[in-house]
């Protein structure tokens, strides 16, 4: 393509001069002449966020069993206080690396950051089924967190690589990339952990697989996440790259200098204007009423899912239910397939007769779906990203703090089975229905405020 074919087009942007053979105007040449849903593009982005998800999902099913035989817990009522930190790390790395990533993702592109992420699944979630020690377990699932920071800029990229009339189908593909990790992942992690024990006749216990009874399920991740790296080779970059300002100044039409004053009085005003814009997120009633929302189930959702794990799998006699990894992978495979149903067929009935608000005050389900759809219609489009963001780094302090928080109370459960006015296995879910219990009284006023375009 010529130089003056990439570049006219781009001339209308402003003084903002993009590179000769610039990623992003190529893939909008492309989509100009391509009308079609970019099917291939959509199915790299459904295979990536599925490998990014599902060292999340996997590891509930075995984590119980692991710390059991990292030997960490001095006594058995103590296995679930470790476990919770285990499961926290991944989101606490992953809170602290949410923005950087989205600024790095914005400098120097979408692909690099989805390629580093993906690398680091690759790395991290083999080192962790390696682990032998409960630091190197904590240490590498922060490390993960910490590296793959795909979560935010996937969406930009879902909706870049396309056709603004497709983006909506690209921004659904990310959603249900995660429920499909909600089946796919609890079964990896429950069927295949342990496998010497489960599976003797393909499996001993002096191969590889015996002596890390809990590498096999991150091996067949991080093979997946190889899969799509390779891939990922031919996802198109979507970033525009830009001229630094010096550049643009020699290639603006230059002896204007009093224009060039003008603009760049204006281009000042539009960057104050645009942090004044940003901190009034933080004030805008609507969203940020959707955020808590989104956020306090986000806790209740990932504590359920830690607590009811080491509830299924602990002994009978601290009231456990003594079930096994294939069980509780089981349990949770079927509990995901439900969700994803509900999401892609009831739902939408639902949300079309009854709005977003009434299905999910009985329905938890469709909470991720009704929030995102809260969010973004909160705000303009301009700040959606910025919006998004917000999101993003909150739900991740919260997704952090539920597993440590689930598994503390659970392993308190476990030394007061009597002797309170309820056995402490009741305390622990009641608790957690309580959260329940709070989330929902935030969709009624005063507290929720709904945009004119939902009513």
């Amino acid at each position: 393509m010529a130089a003056g074919a990439v570049a006219a087009p781009l001339l209308a942007k402003g003084r903002r001069v993009c590179k000769e053979g610039c990623p992003g105007c190529r893939l909008d040449q492309i989509n100009k002449t391509n009308t079609g849903v970019p099917y291939l593009n959509f199915f790299y982005v459904w295979v990536v966020c599925l490998c990014a998800a599902l060292p999340i999902q996997s590891l509930f099913p075995y984590l119980y069993f692991m710390i059991r035989d990292l030997k960490v817990a001095k006594q058995e009522e103590d296995i679930g206080f470790y476990a919770g930190f285990v499961g926290a790390a991944y989101f606490l790395g992953r809170t602290t690396s949410a923005v950087p990533w989205g600024m790095f993702a914005d400098k120097y592109g979408r692909k690099p950051c989805i390629m580093i992420s993906i690398l680091s699944v690759i790395v991290f979630n083999t080192l962790f089924g390696l682990s032998t020690t409960y630091w190197m377990a904590i240490i590498t699932r922060g490390l993960l967190g910490l590296l793959c920071g795909i979560l935010g800029p996937i969406k930009a990229y879902a909706s870049e690589v396309c056709r603004k009339e497709h983006q909506a189908l690209g921004i659904s593909l990310v959603t249900s990339s995660r429920s499909i990790a909600l089946i796919i992942g609890p079964a990896i992690g429950g069927f295949l952990a342990r496998p010497a024990k489960k599976y003797p006749n393909l499996f001993s216990e002096e191969s590889i697989f015996g002596r890390f009874p809990y590498f096999l399920p991150c091996l067949v991740i991080s093979a997946l996440a190889a899969a799509a790296g390779v891939a990922c080779i031919w996802l198109p970059e979507t970033l525009h790259m830009y001229h630094d300002e010096k550049m643009e100044a020699i290639d603006a039409m230059g002896a204007q200098v009093t224009d060039l004053n003008i603009e760049d009085g204006k281009a000042n005003q539009l960057g104050s204007d645009r942090m004044a814009s940003t901190k009034s997120l933080l004030k805008n009633r609507q969203l940020m009423s959707a955020i808590t929302l989104y956020c306090v189930f986000s806790l209740h959702d990932t504590a359920y899912l830690e607590i009811f794990s080491l509830w299924a799998v602990s002994s009978r006699k601290y009231r456990g239910l003594s079930l096994t990894s294939q069980d509780v992978g089981t349990a949770l495979a079927i509990s995901g397939f439900g969700v994803l149903v509900y999401q892609l067929v009831i739902y939408p009935l639902l949300a079309k007769y009854a709005g977003l608000i009434k299905p999910f005050r009985f329905a938890a389900a469709t909470i991720t779906v009704a929030c995102n759809i809260l969010q973004n219609t909160a705000v303009i489009q301009e700040q959606r990203g910025v919006a998004n963001g917000i999101s993003v780094t909150l739900m991740s302090i919260f997704k952090a703090v539920a597993p440590a928080a689930g598994g503390i109370l659970f392993s308190w459960a476990q030394k007061n089975i009597t002797g309170l006015f309820l056995p402490g296995d009741h305390i622990l879910f009641f608790m957690l229905n309580m959260v329940s219990v709070i989330g929902l009284s935030l969709t009624f006023k005063p507290f929720f405020s709904m945009t004119s375009v939902m009513k």
